[in-house]
């Protein structure tokens, strides 16, 4: 019988069977007859080993943290030692039975990920009871007490208990039953059942049907993709079944198992489905990942494979990646694993073609597909409609080649041959200064990068192969570079592919929907090469412990000459890289309707290009950052600045631009509401002109209604849903006084709502008009008249101080778990130059409920009076700026008064609720 683990050393320090054997012989002597109590002994004799076991494979882990498969194959041995333990006291102490009928014989077997000989320390035990043909008494008494006793241990057990013919009928309907046993392996009793099943198996099952497996394997494999982000650089990735986890890794060997019948991984390179490099690659992927899962494992006590960011930070430290060279420990560490992830998508793809070969009749894939055949090939060949080299040589003949691969690839909509990859791969290093300086090398790319087609996934080959990262080095340094935050979905490189990608479906008109302005602004642009150079570099200088945007400025500076760009479009892709920034900033962080902020942000942009290209840019570095950061509030507060800006920049509308747009919606709202010239200018003079310029149409019309319909009532409040913006509008019309804000701010959240703008007015009769956008703590908008109805009411009894707020909002905690893995200290920014007429204070902490609340109240405690207030959160951080001013309506000069201001603002944002003043 072949020795199960062959390389696992010192096994006994594991767990000691013949020792235990004896215990439990012993036991069974002692309390002969005593079915129940012997059991209850067999267990905890069991339950000692275990525990026992676990410590010492712990410790092992502990003093070589990257060795993954060392620790798996050992938790394997370990459960195997217990259930070949257990099944012996089972049948001949608990259950023995003296003269069994051919039907009373049992094989006990592992399946799946276990039945491969590895296990992560809280996985299923996953095992199977096969006996001759239906249960007897005996044989189920003796499934029944094992399955109760490794219950009893604490093991999570997948079983099943079938004969051998049903065995093979779930196998030929099921693929996931066909797959594990695939991977059946023996543990204990009648061998030669589990011989007979094992040959019935391979002839009755997987003869012939090697294609078909194949095909639902893929198929498997694209769906979970789907269901797990269907990227390999998402930033809290799964380990085991994400994109280039272990699950791809298993895949690969189940494939080659079943269509070549290999028995270990290293028996792929044997039948030619990899090669001895990488087989290396695999094994060193694997070890990586499966230790990895296994730290999950027992940081969590439970069986955990996402790897999300407060797991990060204790992985890397049990990992020991320290912080380097301007990345921390735990940078280091998903840079590591994102490596490793991106191996296994290489090893998938270059196994897929050998497998390809192999199957594929000729003249024809296995994996199909659908390709013009180009006449100008410059020298590359197609094979079966893929793009491949004449020769091993070909790239070292001609290092430029390695360029112009990928712009044939996109030019003629063609596939590269995953061997022509491989050498790509393998040959990336022959790009060296003198072929990034090669004219042919630098219009290939740029070919590639501007390529009005699909330069998304041309880019991501070229990513995969490694050419990219040689041949624009700034661009290696960011190659699966992760962004410890919330905000950030993916890597740095996977970030700004997608971004080049969506400009690119911008451009074809394939999201007019979600982006009007820039689909229409792309047909405008003089410099269309420009900004697509600015999308590739306007992170190229993440991570490099400086400001990235001044960094990356200068890395364009040195870069876009060498692409071919003139000084011209140098300057302005430097420019573009440099600011990238700012607009976002200024239209989530600031005050539209304060004319100073329109000004100092044209001050900055200075031309109507430059504006459009700034424009496009922001548009696709927000939306490629993860699913769901962009939305319409975003489009709607963009789409403001950039008109606003727009007209300043226009030739002749440099003084009246401001007042003509006040008096267009003006007269567009008299029309919309049919007033009287009369009535109109009653309603007209009470609003200040910044008022005007705030607010959108429609609110202007709903603002005047809700006004209009309040008539002398001291409080009106409304709440619907807005569609434009995604979320519900709350406006509060009532007697402006001191704290007004921050009690409507705590009553929102009391209603669960959370605030994501605020727009605060005062009547020059001094009556408020606050318009609130409110969505629920996941992003959606309040729809049910119950939500509507809550909110409203909270409001009203907060404003006529029917209930003590900081009392009931310390009665309503909200965890925000995975904020609190990111240490943000509080920051507080007070400006008196960002605008004539107020302090403009920004505050930077912790995203956390309440946090809004919290800040209001510490303004009113400062006898401050809060004009507009805006909020935006990039992940677990906020950013939350105010205009005030004092209560005679003058900036705050006073630097006494400004630092006891900055001290309130920062208790606030690092403390809570309860820790607030009481008022």
């Amino acid at each position: 019988m072949v020795m199960q683990f062959p390389k696992l050393g010192s096994r006994r320090a594991i767990i000691d069977r013949r020792a235990i054997s004896d215990r439990i012989a012993a036991l069974a002597q002692e309390h002969r007859g005593d079915q129940i109590k012997l059991r209850g002994l067999i267990v905890k004799e069991l339950k000692d080993a275990l525990d026992a076991g676990r410590d010492d494979v712990a410790r092992r882990l502990s003093q070589k943290p990257t060795r993954g498969r060392e620790a798996v194959t050992a938790f394997a041995f370990l459960i195997d030692q217990i259930l070949r333990l257990l099944y012996d006291a089972t049948t001949h102490h608990l259950y023995p039975a003296g003269n069994r009928s051919t039907g009373e014989r049992i094989v006990l077997i592992a399946v799946g990920g276990y039945g491969r000989g590895e296990m992560a320390p809280h996985s299923d035990v996953d095992i199977g009871f096969i006996t001759p043909w239906k249960p007897t008494g005996w044989t189920e008494q003796v499934i029944e007490s094992m399955l109760y006793s490794l219950w009893d241990l604490g093991l999570k057990v997948g079983h099943s208990s079938r004969s051998i013919d049903e065995t093979m009928r779930m196998a030929k309907a099921d693929l996931t039953v066909r797959t594990a046993l695939l991977e059946a392996r023996y543990i204990w009793g009648d061998r030669a059942l589990y011989e007979e099943t094992a040959a019935r198996f391979d002839s009755e099952i997987m003869q012939g049907t090697a294609r078909a497996f194949v095909t639902e394997k893929l198929e498997e494999r694209e769906e979970r993709h789907k269901r797990m982000g269907d990227s390999r650089y998402v930033v809290e990735p799964n380990v085991k079944e994400g994109k280039g986890g272990l699950r791809d890794l298993h895949t690969l060997f189940w494939i080659g198992k079943y269509v070549n019948r290999v028995k270990s991984v290293a028996e792929l390179v044997d039948v030619g489905l990899l090669t001895e490099s990488e087989l290396r690659q695999f094994q060193k992927a694997e070890d990586f990942l499966w230790a990895v899962r296994c730290h999950l494992h027992m940081i969590t006590g439970r069986a955990e494979d996402r790897l999300t960011f407060d797991l990060q930070l204790e992985t890397a430290t049990r990992m020991h990646f320290i912080g380097r060279a301007g990345r921390s420990g735990v940078e280091r560490f998903m840079r590591y694993y994102f490596l490793n992830a991106k191996t296994v998508g290489d090893l998938t793809a270059v196994f897929l073609a050998h497998l390809d070969d192999q199957m594929a009749e000729r003249g024809r894939r296995y994996i199909p597909s659908f390709f013009r055949r180009p006449k100008k090939l410059d020298g590359f060949v197609l094979d079966r409609g893929r793009l491949a080299l004449p020769n091993d040589q070909f790239f070292q003949d001609d290092p430029v080649r390695l360029l112009e691969i990928f712009a044939l690839a996109d030019k003629h909509g063609l596939a590269i041959h995953p061997s022509a990859m491989r050498a790509a791969s393998r040959d990336a290093s022959l790009i060296t200064a003198k072929i990034r300086r090669d004219p042919r090398a630098n219009a290939a790319f740029m070919e590639v990068l501007t390529s009005p087609r699909d330069p998304e996934t041309v880019l991501r080959w070229m990513n995969e192969s490694t050419v990219f990262g040689r041949f624009v080095p700034d661009f290696r340094r960011v190659v699966a570079q992760m962004q410890f935050d919330m905000y950030h979905h993916y890597t740095v490189d996977e970030h700004t592919i997608r971004a080049v990608g969506l400009l690119a479906r911008i451009e074809k008109g394939e999201l007019n929907q979600d982006h009007p302005l820039a689909a229409d602004l792309m047909g405008k642009l003089l410099s269309r090469r420009v900004l697509y150079v600015a999308v590739l570099l306007h992170d190229i200088a993440k991570g490099r412990g400086g400001d990235h945007s001044i960094l990356g400025a200068e890395v364009a500076d040195h870069l876009c000459p060498r692409l071919g760009l003139t000084p011209a479009e140098t300057e302005t892709v430097s420019w573009l890289v440099r600011h990238h920034l700012l607009m976002s900033a200024t239209a989530f962080k600031r005050d539209l309707a304060d004319y100073k902020t329109i000004l100092d942000f044209v001050d900055v942009v200075q031309s109507p290009e430059r504006l459009r290209l700034l424009l496009c840019l922001t548009v696709v570095d927000i939306r490629a950052v993860g699913p769901g950061v962009w939305n319409s509030w975003k489009r709607q507060l963009l789409g403001d600045l950039y008109e606003a800006a727009e007209e300043l920049l226009r030739l002749g509308h440099k003084q009246k631009g401001r007042s003509e747009r006040v008096t267009n919606k003006q007269q567009a709202l008299r029309q919309a509401m049919g007033m009287s010239d009369a009535e109109f200018a009653k309603l007209s003079k009470r609003l200040p002109q910044s008022y005007w310029i705030a607010e959108p149409e429609d609110i202007l019309i709903h603002n005047a209604q809700h006004i209009l319909e309040a008539g002398d009532s001291p409080l009106s409040i409304a709440a619907q849903y807005y569609p434009q913006r995604g979320a519900t509008l709350v406006t509060v019309y009532a007697a402006d006084h001191p704290g007004l804000f921050y009690r409507i701010a705590g009553a929102i959240h009391l209603a669960g709502g959370n605030i994501i703008d605020a727009r605060i007015h005062t009547t020059r009769d001094g009556v408020a008009i606050d318009n609130f956008l409110v969505q629920d703590p996941l992003g959606g908008a309040f729809h049910s008249p119950d939500q509507l109805t809550r909110i409203r009411k909270a409001i009203e009894d907060s404003l006529a101080n029917r209930h003590r707020m900081i009392t009931k909002l310390e009665a309503r905690p909200l965890p925000r778990t995975r904020a609190e893995a990111f240490r943000i200290e509080p920051n507080v920014l007070i400006d008196n130059k960002a605008s004539n007429r107020f302090t403009v204070i920004e505050v930077n902490a912790r995203d956390r409920p309440a946090l809004l609340f919290s800040l209001a109240n510490a303004l009113f405690q400062s006898k401050v009076t809060v004009h507009s207030a805006h909020v935006a959160t990039y992940g677990e951080r906020a950013v939350d700026t105010f205009y005030v001013t004092d209560l005679l309506a003058g900036k705050i000069e006073s630097k006494a008064r400004l630092q006891t201001l900055e001290r309130r603002l920062l208790e606030a944002a690092g403390g809570e609720v309860a820790e607030l003043e009481r008022v």
